[in-house]
């Protein structure tokens, strides 16, 4: 596997040769002085480069970086697309292990790339066009603090959606009920229990890409009590999810809406008696 250096030089190497790319800059946890590097951090790379248009027709370029196992082009996609506007990436994973994102910007757009990321660190610079490079920080990373509709609004998605996981339980609809709630429910209790978390830190606090981070922040109860939700491979345990995710929720969105001086809609809460009343009646 190259290491990171030879990765660098490779990467710094191709720009220098080619006139069309005049500004190098990189993103991603290889920016963040507060992540441990490992193996498995891609490449983040971005060439601002005069002639779109050539990097896209002929693509024989992208061999210079090495053998790849796979490529995706998330502008050209169908079923995911993207929406980066001009902006174009080749994300390319290497049959060595290395992964490198490489993003094409039009040099126009220079300005709009640096106001776009904090973690941005400039790498090469052939017309000495930045004034003033950036030193890479957390800071738009940061979670943003919620407004309080925004709070209400997870709330009401949490217990509106709940009975819908219960209905298609009762009517043994295994995939309709984990649909509901592995996407819905789960994603609104996340994003309470990242808020709280940031409430807890004056919201200068980066869970990363999908809240990798989170398990650092949560104590060992909370953390056990969530891990043990993910285990859905039976109506019975959807049931004994469902509880607990609801039971996680409540705990964690009254002690958010305390530290932001939000009111708690206990109102949405009648929906608990009326599912516990459900499993009663089906369950056995």
């Amino acid at each position: 596997m190259r290491n990171e250096k030879e990765m660098i030089d490779l990467v710094m190497d191709f720009a220098k040769a080619d006139d069309r790319v005049r500004v190098v800059g990189m993103n991603g946890s290889r920016t963040n002085p507060n992540i441990k590097k490992d193996r498995f951090q891609d490449y983040d790379i971005v060439y601002l480069v005069t002639d779109m248009a050539s990097f896209l027709e002929n693509r024989e370029w992208i061999d210079y970086f090495g053998e790849r196992m796979i490529m995706q082009t998330p502008e050209e996609s169908a079923l995911f697309p993207a929406t980066l506007g001009n902006w174009f990436t080749f994300l390319m994973q290497f049959t060595d292990g290395n992964r490198i994102d490489l993003m094409l910007i039009p040099l126009e757009e220079l300005d709009l790339y640096l106001q776009n990321d904090s973690l941005t660190e400039i790498l090469l610079d052939k017309d000495n066009l930045i004034a003033n490079r950036p030193v890479p920080d957390e800071s738009s990373h940061f979670l943003k603090n919620p407004s309080e509709q925004h709070f209400t609004d997870s709330c009401n998605e949490f217990w509106w959606v709940s009975p819908y996981v219960a209905k298609g339980l009762c009517r043994g609809e295994f995939f309709y009920a984990t649909f509901h709630l592995d996407r819905v429910l789960r994603e609104e209790l996340l994003r309470i229990i990242a808020w709280n978390v940031g409430a807890e830190h004056d919201f200068k606090v980066n869970l990363g890409a999908v809240n990798k981070f989170l398990h650092h922040y949560l104590d060992n109860d909370v953390l056990k009590a969530l891990q043990e939700t993910y285990h859905i491979n039976s109506l019975d345990k959807c049931w004994e999810a469902l509880f607990s995710m609801q039971e996680i929720f409540r705990q964690q969105a009254k002690q958010l809406a305390n530290r932001l001086g939000f009111d708690y809609p206990d109102q949405f809460e009648k929906v608990i008696p009326y599912i516990h009343n459900l499993h009663q009646q089906y369950s056995n």
